[in-house]
């Protein structure tokens, strides 16, 4: 096999390792005071600083679209255009706007994705349950799991040495 198509084959395990853990993730919460945190925004996050934005669209949209199928459909929709758009504008911010100052540019695309994954759900919750009383009751939850998940993301991926090990991976295998 060519260094290109294991390279190739590489990238498509990690997506879809990523992709399982986003299911994973999404299938459990931590109960809080009055609702429920889910940690798979912390899985979509690390893997899109690390991804490519077509990647990290397959782990953050289709990875929570699957999640959701599985374990609770109704905001399956929802979860595949809100997170596939927050793991895409964090992606594209690490390796295309900022990609010479990566922890800045990390940090400001996490804090732009826990927005659009606010926003998102919020609005989207909206009309799955038809009324914005129910969407609102819900938003310091959505506030409080993005915020969680761009933290955690941010702290595996540079202060816990992933993205290191991740690079060092793709350098080894081209």
């Amino acid at each position: 096999m060519d260094t290109k198509n294991r390279y190739s084959a590489l990238r498509i395990t990690l997506t879809g390792l990523f992709m399982a853990l986003t299911i994973v993730f999404a299938s459990f919460y931590i109960p809080v005071p009055g609702g429920h945190l889910y940690l798979c925004d912390m899985v979509i996050s690390l893997a899109a600083i690390l991804l490519n934005p077509f990647e990290a669209f397959a782990v953050g949209g289709i990875g929570s679209y699957l999640g959701d199928l599985i374990f609770y459909p109704a905001p399956r929709y929802v979860s595949l255009v809100t997170h596939g758009t927050q793991a895409v504008v964090i992606s594209v911010f690490v390796h295309y706007v900022m990609k010479n100052r990566p922890k800045a540019a990390a940090g400001i695309g996490v804090t732009l994705g826990a927005v659009i994954m606010v926003v998102g759900y919020t609005l989207g919750k909206t009309f799955v349950y038809s009324n914005f009383e129910t969407a609102m009751i819900k938003l310091p939850f959505e506030i409080l799991q993005g915020a969680v998940g761009a933290v955690l993301g941010w702290i595996l991926c540079f202060k816990c040495g992933i993205r290191k090990v991740f690079i060092r991976t793709l350098e080894e295998e081209a």
